[in-house]
């Protein structure tokens, strides 16, 4: 299941319905636009709705936080005619008794048989919806998340995930409910100023309560997690618990790296390994400063833990410290984190 979502509506040269040509004609899918935008480049302003038939622009004094329901402008009305016929015809394909409907009498068809028959397409993969936006700017990425959550597959809507027993090698189906034995994958190492060493799970079955401990199979041993919290963007929501669908960031483990499946020690299980390309440049370093040795060090720990695409190592024959990554702007990226994050200058 898959949404289409086009960025940069406000850039010059933006063409939504190009994009959505595109999709179609090179990535082979049934690209489905369920907006038209309204104005171009830098006159992009809203979009019209193809579901509901209506226009919403972005209010400028709270950078897109807000819309207004505005007409449909006049010029536009024949061509969102047109692409809602298009969107109504495309769901009626998938569904019969919509397209009864759409032949006798399209008027009658309502917002929420459109939303159902469409949500029903996107989990078989028959349709992508496509809806426009300018991410920077915040507009357009509500209403995007709107329509993941009214389309896209819930945790519930899948059987489970399979993983494997590390001690029979037999396979295990895990579902997604919070009765089941817990089990979570660690995606994500990340090192936070107040808090520490943070990693992001996603849960896919079972409950954690804070304070309580969990086996890690790949180094078979257990870790206490002290806290729980609810991640927005850089602000941390502290929870209680964290169940079956959810992610979440926990903190006070020891050792958890990239990749770890986290389980109940009395029902082990391995999930999806993550593989990691290897590193494709490499760039020699050394501190500004005899000062900076040490905290240099420590930096490049804490990157290295945080992103299993970056490897640090010593040249046997110069001394040198040589970082390799998956390109130059990615090690310029953590060079820059270095600088800003562990207030470590160094010579290229």
């Amino acid at each position: 299941a898959r949404i289409g979502f086009v960025n940069k509506m406000d850039r010059s040269g933006a063409d939504f319905l190009k994009v959505v040509k595109q999709v179609k004609d090179m990535l082979g899918s049934n690209a489905v636009p369920l907006q038209l935008p309204i104005g171009s480049e830098d006159q992009f302003k809203g979009v019209v709705d193809l579901i509901n038939n209506r226009g919403i622009v972005w209010n400028e004094h709270d950078k897109g936080m807000t819309f207004t329901e505005v007409p449909i402008p006049d010029d536009m009305i024949d061509e969102v005619a047109e692409w809602r016929e298009k969107l109504l015809e495309s769901v009626a394909d998938y569904d019969e008794s919509l397209m009864e409907k759409f032949f006798d009498a399209p008027e009658t068809i309502t917002e929420r048989e459109v939303l159902d028959a469409l949500r029903a397409a996107v989990l078989d993969a028959k349709i992508v919806p496509m809806v426009c936006g300018s991410s920077f700017k915040n507009k357009g990425v509500q209403t995007m998340l709107d329509y993941v959550m009214e389309l896209l597959p819930s945790p519930l809507d899948s059987e489970g995930v399979t993983g494997t027993n590390p001690d029979t090698g037999a396979e295990v189906l895990l579902k997604p409910s919070i009765n089941e034995p817990f089990a979570a994958l660690a995606f994500k190492i990340a090192t936070d100023p107040f808090v520490g060493r943070l990693c992001f799970i996603r849960v896919y079955s079972g409950n954690l309560d804070a304070g309580s401990y969990v086996y890690n199979t790949r180094s078979e041993s257990k870790e206490r997690i002290s806290r729980i919290f609810q991640m927005h963007a850089n602000k941390q929501n502290p929870v209680p618990n964290v169940a079956a669908g959810d992610i979440a960031a926990v903190v006070g483990f020891k050792d958890i790296k990239t990749g770890d499946t986290l389980c109940d020690e009395k029902n082990p299980i391995i999930l999806e390994s993550m593989n990691f390309p290897e590193p494709v440049i490499g760039l020699a370093i050394e501190p500004k400063t005899q000062a900076d040795v040490d905290k240099l060090g420590m930096g490049l720990a804490k990157l290295a833990e945080e992103d299993p695409t970056f490897r640090v190592q010593t040249d046997q024959e110069t001394g040198q410290t040589v970082i390799s990554g998956m390109g130059e702007l990615h090690l310029d990226i953590l060079i820059d984190r270095l600088k800003r994050e562990f207030k470590v200058e160094v010579n290229q």
